[in-house]
């Protein structure tokens, strides 16, 4: 009996907008990327609205809706998944940031910058160490846990009776804006006073900062104090179906962005650790590449879903790094060449049909540096479909020739909601 098997290849941040460096269209239609025009021309496609039209989602509630699970329903703030993929373990009562390493301007409460270096690797572990199990004066009998992330990101989870979510968190959001006071977004008591110990919080932190043995070197060069974790996304745990019980497959997961990596352990999926792919600028893209192909070969642990997540392109989106967008698009089309010509070689050889889709998250327009509403590019194949006349079978194959936001607009699939993604793949394996 032939097995199915899903490949799920999501692009964090791919599509953009028109941009002067590409000529005035968007990276995917500039970029030479024939392996993932050539699924594109073998498939279906479509666009897609990862939680709704008209929404500029967050990576946290956009991964929650395409993996079929209703953010509406089911989404409590997305500081637990990245303290989660950090490697904090958290239970029912704790809650968790997601949190920037960022400097603030002491004197006008104005945060310059909410990152505070995106090379933040050397840094980042030793001030998370400095951090960690800091006490709280007017809160001592709860429990701090800081634990570095990637880039300028760390987790941050706070231990302790009678802790809500409900509250907002101390992040701007955006340069050049004063540091938010924690405040309540309920009436219950219990968010009144998680919002006070969180500002107590965001102010022992600060100071620790400012007196750690980095900063004062900081200070000698003449650079800007990291002085600051913001608290972003008060979080806490979900209790939620597994992605095997809600789809019937046995998934994986390649992703160092520790909010996507802590997403997946929430929904029991298996996070698969990669050397060299670090989620950032310098992620090996071939090493990520590669051992999705040996996990999803993997006969022992027989494997039917693998989920890859790329990050760097949605970082050089938010920094307007048209260069490095097109050169990793470039990278990434040529690691999938290699992907994609090993499916094809190990279902030729083994009772084994894969089907692979392509997809972002939301659409990241370098020109704005952040996060729009434009519904993403999607398409799906069947591996097969690449090497064999499938002409007189029932694989479903549209008129569209290459990836991009603009002919995805002309595929079969038309526009769809990133809750029926999961049921769109399904269905296109002939597994409903």
């Amino acid at each position: 009996m032939v097995q199915k098997k899903l490949v799920f290849i999501l692009i964090d941040g791919v599509g953009d907008i028109a941009h002067p460096y590409t000529n005035m269209k968007t990276p995917l239609s500039f970029t030479n990327i024939k392996n993932i025009d050539s699924i594109s021309k073998n498939g279906i496609n479509g666009l897609m609205d990862p939680v709704e039209p008209g929404l500029a989602c967050g990576s946290d509630t956009a991964h929650m809706s395409i993996l079929g699970y209703d953010p509406r329903k089911y989404y409590k703030g997305r500081g637990a998944f990245e303290s989660i993929g950090a490697g904090i373990d958290m239970i029912p009562g704790d809650i968790a940031f997601k949190s920037n390493f960022a400097i603030l301007d002491k004197e006008s409460g104005i945060v310059t910058h909410r990152r505070a270096d995106r090379n933040f690797e050397k840094p980042g572990p030793i001030l998370c160490d400095a951090l960690n199990g800091l006490k709280l004066p007017n809160f001592p009998e709860y429990s701090v846990t800081v634990k570095y992330a990637t880039e300028h990101r760390c987790g941050v989870r706070v231990s302790g009776p009678g802790l809500s979510n409900q509250i907002t968190g101390t992040d701007p959001l955006k340069d050049n804006l004063p540091l938010v006071y924690c405040e309540p977004t309920d009436n219950s008591k219990e968010a009144e006073f998680t919002s006070r110990l969180v500002n107590e919080l965001s102010d022992t932190i600060s100071d620790i900062l400012l007196k750690h043995p980095y900063n004062e070197e900081r200070k000698k060069e003449g650079k800007p104090l990291v002085n600051c974790v913001l608290l972003r996304g008060c979080g806490c745990c979900i209790d939620v179906p597994s992605v095997e019980e809600l789809h019937g497959l046995k998934p994986f997961m390649i992703a160092p962005t520790c909010i996507i990596a802590g997403l997946g352990s929430t929904l029991k999926i298996d996070i698969i650790k990669v050397p060299g792919a670090t989620g950032d600028y310098h992620t090996d893209f071939n090493a990520k590449g590669k051992h999705f192909f040996n996990t999803i070969t993997d006969k022992e642990k027989n494997y039917t879903f693998g989920f890859l997540h790329i990050k760097a392109i949605d970082d050089s989106s938010h920094d307007n790094k048209p260069e490095l967008k097109t050169k990793f698009l470039n990278d990434i089309d040529n690691m999938l060449g290699t992907l994609i010509n090993n499916l094809i070689e190990d279902e030729k050889k083994n009772d084994v049909e894969y089907t692979i889709l392509i997809t972002g998250d939301h659409t990241t327009p370098m020109l704005l540096k952040d996060h729009s509403c434009e519904p993403v590019p999607f398409c799906i194949a069947k591996i097969k479909s690449l090497y064999k006349d499938v002409s007189n079978t029932n694989i479903l194959i549209d008129n569209v020739q290459s990836f991009s936001e603009i002919n995805a607009g002309e595929g079969l699939l038309g526009r769809f909601l990133g809750l029926d993604l999961m049921k769109i793949a399904k269905n296109y394996m002939n597994l409903d």
